[in-house]
């Protein structure tokens, strides 16, 4: 059974592809205005058109998530150094990291004497302990990125370098509390009460 067409009709069917045509002729996505890499711009106050990547941007192809910067492990053992530059900003970093994420349980001094272990009653171990003290530095990051007993993984909360700098303080409140007065210069013995 076919269905009669009128002129008119046959007519609004041969325009529909001539419409279609036209309406893919646009080539605006094609020729749009850009810069190539490197060209300088008048848009960005710099003057340069590429922008700077992100902070923490990682290079296609050369994130290792098995690296020591990333796992505090090394062929499987822990490191003993840190993967680092030891600077004073980092360790200032370490103390503001530490403050906010580890003193409310092992306390300023690392005692294990924080707020959370005096009002909850649970025993926080001191990081001053022979065990801990004598610790390879990527403990600290593994327990940090792990967790360990009752205290839970800080992986999320904590960015690995503010791992590190937490290791890297912990380690400097060890120092603090059990060097050897022997291994000090004149200088700082005289500063000593």
């Amino acid at each position: 059974m076919s269905f009669p067409m009128s002129k008119s009709t046959i007519i609004r069917l041969a325009w529909l592809p001539l419409c279609l045509l036209l309406v893919a002729c646009h080539t605006d996505m094609y020729d749009q205005p850009r810069y190539s890499a490197n060209q300088p711009s008048d848009f960005f106050e710099d003057g340069r058109s590429m922008r700077p990547p992100p902070p923490n941007t990682v290079a296609m192809g050369t994130f290792d998530p098995n690296s020591a910067m990333f796992s505090g492990r090394l062929e499987g053992d822990l490191v003993a150094e840190l993967p680092m530059e030891l600077t004073a900003e980092l360790l200032a970093h370490g103390q503001t990291r530490y403050n906010a994420f580890c003193a409310p349980c092992h306390g300023l001094t690392g005692a294990g004497n924080g707020v959370a272990a005096y009002r909850g009653g649970m025993q926080v171990p001191t990081l001053h302990d022979e065990r801990l003290r004598t610790a390879p530095i990527g403990y600290y990051f593994d327990v940090i990125t792990n967790g360990v007993n009752r205290m839970y993984s800080y992986a999320h909360r904590i960015p690995p370098e503010d791992r590190w700098a937490i290791a890297a303080y912990t380690r400097a409140l060890q120092l603090s509390q059990y060097t050897v007065a022997e291994a000090l210069h004149a200088e700082e013995l005289a500063e000593l009460p």
